[in-house]
């Protein structure tokens, strides 16, 4: 009976062996098949919606909605295509003659070659429309091609270091002296004709005379709208997401551990002395409220077992009450690092929105006149480094302390308080010397002249 079940198992898991050798053998034909799909998708979204051109993320012939739809759809579609793709490649690296060999004897047929080159060339030629085009949603990025080269020898797999993002050089001017500096150009030397005034005026008034300035105006709204979206939608993200994922993980998995733990060993009270003196301060108080509410009404004095029983009663109250403070402060604990995790994991995979984020923040600083960026400057040096802050960050300590169940240590926030300042005040103003004096030297002088 025992060789039967060994001969059955010993099928079973050469039954499986071979199901899954198969698929290994067909990995190559399979990827390909999924690369060629998401391509047949992207051009029927072409000749669809766009009259068989490419998809336009710009285009103005939808609305906002509906583009990112297209947009969210394409770049799932791309990204299928060349994870496929390098799939495929990788795939036939590893297959040798023997591996075909053996997918002959298996019954695998393996597709022709001029299927497959033309497999290939169509998804070359879809995928290769959206290549060369930088992600308009988060930065246009200039990309210069060398000389002498035709474009799509640029845009090849093997030529990718080829790619610069910096103007190239100017040539070199022959028969040069060298021994001879060239002269710097004199104020009279870059003085125009006319007023630089009158030159914008003009230039202004050209490009609103041009027919096509409408549409350039559309696009660059559509642009800085949807930079606004992407940023204010990802700080939410940074900020909803911690939370949640603080409370679930304390409500759901730190939890029911930490009380599981806590319920099963006689574990003590207060997790710090503040906590228990704490709880002996309340249980003072209560006592001489039942007093004075005892003299107030002129009521008979308590007999002492009543006066023992109203203690013992808010003793055990006080006891729960604190119980469940200690076991929040562990759960806050742990919590935390589950917070952490998903704030940098959210910053890892949101490279793009952080650019975003970034060239949003930037237009809004620069878009800033003079008094507002030094009335935030000395706002924000006000309350993070003034004669005032160090009662705020005392505060913050505190709550901190009393949030993972730590004594506030008065040594320890005060040599903080004492060094912590002084360092960022040192770095905000070695920034002030370093870049805000060289960005914005009249920001740094209305800065210094407000402060004074």
């Amino acid at each position: 009976m025992s060789a039967m079940k060994n001969s059955v198992f010993s099928q079973k898991i050469y039954s499986f062996l071979l199901a899954a050798y198969r698929w290994y053998l067909q990995t190559p034909e399979r990827s390909l098949d999924e690369a060629y799909n998401a391509a047949l998708k992207i051009q029927e979204i072409e000749d669809k919606h766009f009259n068989g051109n490419k998809i336009d993320i710009d285009s103005t012939m939808y609305s906002n909605s509906v583009m990112d739809y297209f947009e969210s759809d394409l770049n799932k579609l791309l990204k299928i295509a060349r994870m496929r793709l390098t799939e495929f490649r990788g795939s036939r690296w590893f297959l040798n003659e023997e591996n075909q060999k053996a997918a002959e004897k298996a019954g695998i047929e393996y597709l022709s070659p001029s299927l497959v080159l033309e497999k290939l060339n169509y998804i070359d030629q879809v995928i290769s429309k959206y290549t060369t085009s930088s992600d308009q949603t988060t930065s246009k990025a200039l990309v210069v091609q060398p000389p002498n080269l035709p474009v799509n020898s640029v845009t090849s797999a093997d030529d990718k270091s080829l790619l610069v993002k910096t103007p190239t050089l100017p040539p070199k001017i022959p028969n040069q002296d060298l021994n001879h500096k060239p002269k710097a150009k004199s104020k009279t030397d870059t003085m125009g004709v006319l007023p630089r005034s009158i030159l914008s005026t003009i230039s202004r008034l050209q490009v609103e005379l041009d027919p096509n300035s409408e549409q350039e105006v559309i696009q660059s709204f559509r642009q800085t709208q949807k930079r606004t979206i992407i940023s204010i939608r990802f700080i939410l993200l940074l900020i909803i997401v911690p939370l949640l994922t603080h409370q679930i993980a304390k409500a759901f998995v730190v939890g029911p551990i930490i009380e599981k733990f806590r319920s099963t060993q006689e574990m003590q009270i207060f997790l710090n002395s503040e906590m228990e003196e704490e709880a002996l301060v309340e249980l003072q108080r209560f006592e001489e409220k039942l007093k004075f509410e005892n003299l107030i009404i002129k009521a008979p004095p308590l007999l002492p077992e009543q006066m023992e029983t109203e203690m013992k009663n808010k003793a055990k109250e006080l006891a729960e009450e604190f119980r469940h403070e200690s076991s929040g402060a562990i759960k806050n604990v742990f919590a935390d690092m589950f917070s952490v995790v998903a704030f940098i994991w959210l910053l890892l995979v949101s490279k793009s929105s952080i650019s975003v984020l970034k060239d949003f923040f930037d237009n809004i600083v620069y878009g800033l006149s003079d008094s507002a960026k030094a009335f935030i400057i000395i706002l924000f040096t006000d309350i993070f480094v003034g004669f005032h802050s160090p009662h705020g960050w005392e505060v913050l300590l505190e709550g901190v302390s009393r949030h993972w169940g730590l004594p506030a240590n008065r040594d320890f926030i005060f040599l903080f308080i004492a060094t912590f300042p002084v360092i960022l005040d040192t770095i905000f103003k070695y920034w002030i010397f370093r870049y805000l004096n060289r960005i914005s030297p009249s920001a740094v002088a209305t800065y210094r002249n407000m402060n004074e």
